[in-house]
């Protein structure tokens, strides 16, 4: 495949030169100015008709939920077949960069700044919140084993065996680890990879519209790339604002149980106002300097945490619970993912629709920076660093923080958690569950300071990124672009949840990734066109 001189990186459109705009450098593509006065209005009309957003906001999650579901749910089934074929054949050989390329980055560096980019702050509020969860009310009409609501006592305890309740906790956490592992990390491979062939394979430019060149052409330069890379800004714009809107209820409820600080709506926005300063700095620094150390550090701060709880916490049934829960994953896997004749449609429509969906919204920028850290690889690295691994290590921190949480409850007749779960405080439940646990202070304080960072790792990045494609690949656009970019990440989720909390989140996410899961699936067609012509 020969790419055309307009394609590479040294030659941009005409119209993305520089223009001034109020006295500022501002790359004028189409691209910027249709998203960013689409981003302006959107926020501007949630703030002004609040009650009507709510109302929208809610309606759209459970029209999107129940009436699309089967389409979210074969797309990522067809995603997850695609990256195992690609990596396991000889197309695995292919070096992202040519024979000749190097990687930047050590494994463990590279490790780390995809796992932190990738699932940030979602391991801290959904670490004990799903497993128990699904240990209270299992999908797939499984019986329970306990009934979470009755407290127990010596007289009225049932009389089950430590099977049945072991069996009960891995499949709990298997149900976890089905949403956070090869299907959801399977939408960051599909689009990091196509990224990083077409840029430095191919020398087009490190934007979602490069992969399309095999179909369209030179189009791609034109109205078809204007409009696949305006898909991919909403979808990465409002999938990472529901992340961060996640965060700061987490951060809030901390900072109201730990110190008394006031659990208002008002405390998230300040918090995300402070938080998003912090992260324009980060994103200023550059990706070798403020995201690289930050994501370094979180990994490290991650690790201890996850170490302190494995340790204080019952190790021996933690173990246990992982290595079933491996198991159960490798077993379930196929009947969760089939979405024809289920009886469990709640926990379909609230649980994996949106996950599916959430995750999708999110590939635009997760697969863009994994792209930008991954030269030199071979795919088949690439796919084994960008599937499996993440996988096994979200499997470790939900064994960890679920069975701890389910062996309180099981063993201690703590019913901190399950209560907290039952009345639907999920920004809560962590922290219910260090309750129980020695350095409890300690570990709450940690688990904050680790939501926060995961809070700027993930705006920093997903801010330069949508920079970049916002420029057409240029990624030394102007500053006050990065900085434009920073603050919308953080206003959109400001108006989100002032327009609906979780539910708005939700719809947000449902919503923008809807359009881009087509653009994932013509990404699969385009990386097997270009690989099969690639020199092995």
């Amino acid at each position: 495949m020969q790419i055309h001189e307009k394609g590479t990186q040294s030659r941009l459109p005409e119209e993305q030169q520089y223009r001034k705009l109020f006295g500022l450098n501002i790359l004028l593509t189409p691209v910027f100015v249709i998203s960013s006065i689409a981003i302006v209005v959107f926020v501007l009309g949630s703030l002004v008709f609040q009650e009507q957003a709510t109302t929208l906001f809610k309606n759209t999650r459970s029209w999107i939920t129940t009436n699309l579901d089967w389409f979210f749910m074969l797309s990522i089934n067809l995603v997850v077949l695609f990256c195992l074929v690609v990596g396991f054949s000889p197309l695995g050989k292919v070096r992202l960069g040519g024979k000749d390329a190097k990687p930047e980055y050590s494994y463990l560096t590279w490790l780390a700044m995809l796992f932190a980019a990738g699932v940030g702050i979602g391991l801290l509020f959904f670490g004990v919140l799903e497993p128990v969860t699904y240990f209270q009310d299992p999908p797939l009409g499984k019986e329970k084993v306990y009934d979470t609501e009755t407290v127990y006592t010596a007289e009225n305890t049932p009389d089950i065996d430590a099977a049945s309740t072991q069996a009960a906790t891995n499949f709990a956490i298997a149900t976890t680890a089905f949403h956070w592992g090869l299907h959801g990390w399977a939408v960051y491979a599909v689009v990091g990879l196509a990224l990083a062939f077409f840029a430095y394979n191919k020398g087009l430019p490190l934007t979602i519209r490069s992969a399309f060149y095999p179909i369209f052409g030179e189009r791609i330069w034109g109205w078809p790339g204007h409009i696949i890379d305006t898909f991919a800004i909403f979808a990465g714009l409002f999938g990472l604002a529901t992340s961060l809107g996640l965060g700061a209820q987490q951060v809030t409820s901390g900072l109201n149980y730990l110190f008394g600080v006031p659990q208002s709506t008002w405390t998230m926005v300040g918090l995300i106002l402070v938080i998003t300063t912090i992260a324009m700095i980060s994103v200023l620094s550059g990706i070798n300097v403020g995201i690289k150390r930050l994501s370094q550090f979180n990994i490290v701060l991650a690790f201890l945490l996850l170490g302190a709880v494995f340790v204080l916490g019952p190790t021996r049934y933690i173990f246990q619970s992982m290595l079933g829960g491996l198991w159960e994953y490798g077993a379930k896997a196929a009947p969760l993912s089939n979405w024809i004749g289920r009886e469990d449609k709640a926990f379909m429509h609230g649980w994996t629709t949106f996950y599916w969906a959430w995750w999708i919204a999110w590939a635009p920028f997760v697969g863009s920076f994994i792209a930008r850290i991954s030269k030199g690889r071979t795919v088949r690295e690439f796919m084994f660093f960008v599937l499996i691994l993440p996988t096994l290590l979200c499997l470790l921190w939900f064994s960890v923080f679920g069975g701890t949480a389910i062996h309180q409850f099981l063993t201690e007749g703590y019913t901190g958690v399950t209560e907290t779960v039952e009345a639907y405080v999920p920004e809560l439940v962590l922290f219910k569950m260090f309750d129980e646990l020695p350095l409890t202070m300690l570990l709450s304080c940690a688990g904050m300071i680790l939501t926060i960072i995961f809070f700027v790792t993930s705006s920093d990045s997903g801010s330069l990124i949508i920079d970049t494609i916002a420029s057409g690949g240029n990624i030394n656009a102007p500053v006050a672009q990065r900085v434009f970019w920073a603050w919308a990440e953080g206003l959109v989720a400001i108006v989100l949840l002032l327009g609906g909390g979780l539910a708005a989140l939700q719809a947000a996410a449902l919503s923008t990734g809807l359009p881009f899961a087509l653009v994932l699936l013509g990404m699969c067609v385009c990386i097997w066109m270009g690989l099969r012509r690639e020199p092995r």
